[in-house]
């Protein structure tokens, strides 16, 4: 089963890789997506796939009476998720906002601050009063 979850992660990777690549600011951000997903997968199987008990321990007991399941990778997952979904949000607004204000999605034509550069070279002039 790690065999299959190392090569979904790394479709997944590759998967956002080519995405991020792209000037599209919206496939940016599904390829984020997809690599918070990777990274959430990676950890899951980090953790040990088992079919153990869920750490519980039963009432009177010092400890759990079998083998249980790790429960920090899927904290941590948990977590992530959350984190990932805030992320997920926000960006999106910020997305909206962004074409809304622009009127596109092509981060070159996103560079408002940046002036455009200029495709003919400006004129030669020659210096005033004397040498050539």
């Amino acid at each position: 089963m790690e065999t299959v979850l190392a090569v979904l992660v790394g479709v997944l990777v590759a998967a956002s890789v080519y995405l991020m690549l792209a000037r599209n600011v919206l496939r940016f951000l599904f390829g984020l997506v997809l690599l918070s997903n990777a990274a959430n997968l990676t950890i899951f199987a980090a953790g040990r796939l088992t079919e153990a008990a869920p750490p519980l321990v039963p009432e009177g007991l010092p400890g759990p009476p079998e083998m249980v399941a790790n429960a920090l990778p899927q904290a941590l997952i948990l977590t992530a998720i959350v984190i990932g979904f805030g992320l997920l949000a926000f960006a999106l607004v910020l997305v909206y906002r962004g074409y809304q204000s622009l009127g596109t999605l092509e981060s070159d034509a996103m560079r408002y601050a940046e002036p455009v550069a200029d495709t003919q070279p400006a004129p030669a002039t020659k210096p005033e009063g004397g040498a050539p």
